[in-house]
């Protein structure tokens, strides 16, 4: 039972960050989740927002952004 909860977490959140990935495509951006280490003093393990034309960050700098505030910062510009 455990393991059918996890699947059901997992699949969750891979939704969630593929709708944060929409949201910033359809704003013009391009949202990377970061695969490296958590918790490290500038990659906190989750999105930064770039802008794909100058390639600089526009939001979430130290990788500090989860799933929910990319698609809230997206749909708010």
């Amino acid at each position: 039972m455990s393991d059918l909860i996890d699947l059901q977490q997992t699949v969750a959140e891979s939704a969630m960050e593929a709708r944060a990935r929409r949201a910033a495509r359809s704003a013009g951006y391009v949202a990377r989740k970061s695969r490296w280490r958590r918790n490290s003093l500038d990659n906190q393990g989750g999105f930064i927002i770039v802008d794909p034309h100058t390639n600089l960050p526009a939001a979430g700098v130290r990788y500090d952004m989860s799933a929910e505030e990319v698609i809230d910062w997206c749909t708010a510009e």
